[in-house]
């Protein structure tokens, strides 16, 4: 049986200390297992299957090892009832989740975004004398997305329309990610599907990579989010197009349903949903109108 009682905090911190950092911790049980799946389920609608259990086992295992626990227990209950489990919670979701991305990623999806949804949009915003427009990367890992979106617009959309104003959201629950967003520097992996018309002028080369032009930087502000907190998901409203790719593959239909209704609510009237190419909202919601774009679709709220 998995031990409850919440440790001392000295003494949890000691053990950590003591005990051989990078070791390899006892096997995951299935006792062990089944409450994890169902904590990770709880605070942030990951599903990991019965069959998955070596996989979460893998993810786990390089912060039991960092933090030299013996056991993935132990390293339950560290989450669960030390004061730095709050911190660790990061660290853990950071863990669970997969952030493979690069810019220019869903071309397609970029060309629809600029050359037909929007302009009807800025039209119809300039008419009550407005010209911003509000666009979510909700699943922005390092911000490769995001920032696409922005030089996608700044360069095909700003000189049609001078006076658009552009907000542009990045979130995502993994704080290493976000903070990699916010610094803009990318290995060239991440720009391989970029042309050099792009590289030359929206990138510059310095230490460590090509850095994102501070032009471009600017207008994209990048956050920690969990998207199955309701609490922080009615702080994001009034959008009129989200992406958010590669996401719903991690839930299950429930978590599905909470989730994509939650973005539902965060677009405006007629707005766009994005979602991945191997990703539907058959079956998940009916309150899209499905719409066909050259070689993609969206999701337009009705």
């Amino acid at each position: 049986m998995l031990n409850m009682t919440p440790y001392p905090n000295s003494n949890l911190a000691s053990t950590a200390r003591l005990i051989k950092p990078q070791q390899t911790a006892q096997p995951l049980s299935n006792k062990s297992f089944e409450d994890w799946r169902k904590y990770i389920y709880d605070n942030c609608g990951i599903l990991f299957q019965e069959n998955k259990k070596y996989l979460l086992e893998s993810r786990l295992q390089k912060r039991v090892s960092h933090l030299g626990f013996t056991s993935f227990d132990e390293y339950f209950d560290h989450v669960r009832f030390s004061t730095a489990g709050r911190d660790e919670k990061k660290y853990l979701y950071e863990a669970i989740t997969i952030n493979e991305t690069f810019f220019f990623r869903n071309q397609p999806q970029l060309d629809a975004l600029v050359t037909t949804i929007l302009p009807p949009i800025i039209q119809a915003k300039e008419k009550f004398g407005k010209s911003k427009i509000r666009i979510w990367s909700a699943a922005s890992s390092s911000g490769e997305e995001a920032y696409s979106v922005a030089i996608s617009i700044i360069d095909l959309l700003k000189p049609k329309f001078p006076n658009l104003e552009i907000e542009i959201v990045g979130t995502d629950i993994s704080n290493a990610v976000v903070e990699t967003a916010k610094k803009g520097i990318y290995k060239d992996y991440s720009t391989r599907n970029t042309s050099g018309y792009y590289l030359k002028k929206y990138f510059r080369k310095v230490d460590g990579g090509l850095e994102i032009d501070p032009n471009i930087k600017k207008l994209v502000t990048f956050k920690v989010m969990n998207l199955y907190d309701d609490i922080s998901m009615k702080s994001m409203m009034n959008f009129d197009v989200i992406f958010c790719a590669n996401v719903l593959i991690y839930f299950d239909a429930q978590s599905k349903i909470k989730v994509i209704a939650n973005l539902y609510n965060s677009l405006n009237k007629s707005g766009f949903l994005f979602i991945g190419y191997s990703e539907t909202l058959h079956n998940i919601s009916k309150a899209f109108k499905l719409v066909s774009f050259p070689k993609t679709i969206g999701y337009q709220k009705e």
